[in-house]
Parts: C-alpha cells; sequence; structure tokens
C-alpha cells in the first residue's frame, strides 16, 4: 500500500512540475491518480510547462527586438539541454519510487549521488549559457533572465519536493 501512494505522489509530484509552475500541490491529491503517467503524458505536460515558462520569461524579460532575436535562439538551445537533465530528474524520480519499500543503503546511495550529479549538471549549464545570454544581451539582462529561469527551477523543485516522501 505504501509503495502505491509513494508511486501515486510521485505521479502527481511529477504531473504538479511539469503543468503547474505556480500552484501549490496538497497531499489530498495524491489519492486522486488512477493511473500511471505514460510517456505521451509526460510529453505533453513537458510542452505545456516550457509553453509557461516561455511566457513568463517573455513577460518577466520584455525583451526588445533586437533582444529577442539574439536571445530566443540561444534560449531554443539551453532549454533542450534542460530537457535532458529533466530527462534525468524524472528517471531517478522513477528509480526511488520503485525502490522505496525495499531501499538498501547501496540503493540510497547510488541515489543520492545520482541527485547531486544531476545538481551539478544544472549548475554547470547555467555556468556554460551565462557567458552566451551576457552577450546576447548583456550582464545586467542576463542576470535577471538567470534568476528568473532559478525561480522557475525552484518552484518546481519545491512542488516535487513537497510530496516526495522522505526515507524512514
Amino acid at each position: 500500500m505504501l509503495k502505491r501512494f509513494v508511486i501515486a505522489g510521485l505521479q502527481i509530484a511529477v504531473l504538479a512540475a511539469l503543468s503547474s509552475l505556480a500552484l501549490a500541490q496538497t497531499r489530498d491529491a495524491v489519492v486522486v491518480v488512477a493511473k500511471p503517467l505514460t510517456d505521451s503524458d509526460i510529453a505533453l505536460l513537458r510542452q505545456d510547462v516550457q509553453a509557461q515558462k516561455t511566457d513568463l520569461i517573455t513577460k518577466s524579460m520584455q525583451f526588445s527586438d533586437t533582444e529577442a532575436a539574439a536571445f530566443w535562439p540561444l534560449y531554443k538551445n539551453y532549454a533542450s539541454e534542460q530537457k535532458q537533465i529533466g530527462d534525468l530528474k524524472l528517471a531517478l524520480i522513477q528509480d526511488y519510487a520503485a525502490n522505496y519499500d525495499s531501499m538498501t543503503d547501496a540503493k540510497a546511495g547510488e541515489l543520492s549521488r545520482k541527485m547531486l550529479d544531476i545538481e551539478k549538471r544544472t549548475n554547470d549549464l547555467r555556468i556554460k549559457y551565462l557567458p552566451l545570454f551576457e552577450k546576447a544581451l548583456n550582464q545586467k539582462r542576463a542576470a535577471k533572465f538567470l534568476q528568473v529561469d532559478r525561480r522557475l527551477s525552484l518552484m518546481i523543485d519545491l512542488q516535487l519536493v513537497s510530496i516526495i516522501p522522505v526515507l524512514n
């Protein structure tokens, strides 16, 4: 029963993270999930969240035409690399759910190292793209974008950690 609860909770977390950047989820919502999310469900949710992110970035940054022409092609590459990291995060969550009830020390250590690697990859991606965004915009505008991007990521992570149970 606990494993089913954990898997349902993780599915809600993924759904929340991929479809809503600003709304908090409650634990009561966990019982609503009747079927697992399919790969196509997740792909559709990711498209939706990317559209929401693009809208929020557009509204927050208020690009000039010149800035937009320089920024958006670069952002498309950045978002593509973010998606690859998101794939790793999703796989980690699924692995955690599958092993939650029977977690061994070795598996917990493996998952911890994977989590830290994902965080490092995320930070390394920002470090890689910062000079490119600075060149496309300027340092102050690139810093603002980095703040917006980080806040969006933190909102998604907050939704995930509010639902993913801590090991006992």
